[in-house]
């Protein structure tokens, strides 16, 4: 996750596929930051958590009818979150998401925020799909289908730029 969105902001809601990653904007707002203009460090968490929610709208993937139906959700299992550099107050920062390795039951992902070309923070995180009742159970074929796509999408870009 060393390189930095190479195309231009994102400016729908949801934010954008970009090959094999998903470009979200957000900008640092004043409730974001603690006393010294510096973003509270538990603010990277919640900016994680809309990406990989909007990435799975952008996939096609409704979250609120799997729980209606009884399907399950995702839950994080496993996040490992490093900070290099702070965000401060009225940055526009970029969160991107990728896709690293999709099993049965769950999703690797890796993200980041950028400033720019700064690398503000990382995360490597594992989630996965679980039942009502908090058991681990195999995502919905759609999803999988949906994720596989994504993935094979940077795939098939680079066999074609050869």
């Amino acid at each position: 996750m060393k390189h930095p969105p190479s195309s231009p902001a994102p400016n729908r809601p949801d934010g954008v596929i970009d090959g094999d990653r998903h470009l979200y904007a957000v900008r640092v707002y004043y409730e974001d930051t603690d006393l010294s203009g510096i973003t509270y460090h538990a603010n990277y968490l919640r900016w994680f958590e809309r990406a990989r929610s909007d990435l799975l709208r952008r996939l096609g993937i409704d979250q609120r009818a799997a729980i209606e139906a009884g399907e399950g959700a995702w839950a994080v299992a496993d996040l490992h979150l490093r900070y290099v550099s702070p965000a401060r107050l009225d940055d526009d920062l970029i969160i991107t998401t990728r896709c690293t390795e999709l099993g049965a039951a769950s999703c690797r992902m890796a993200q980041a925020v950028w400033r720019g070309q700064t690398l503000c923070a990382e995360a490597a995180l594992r989630v996965g799909f679980i039942s009502p009742d908090g058991r681990p159970r195999r995502q919905p074929a759609a999803w999988r289908e949906r994720f596989a796509d994504f993935i094979n999408s940077a795939v098939n870009e680079a066999i074609d730029a050869t």
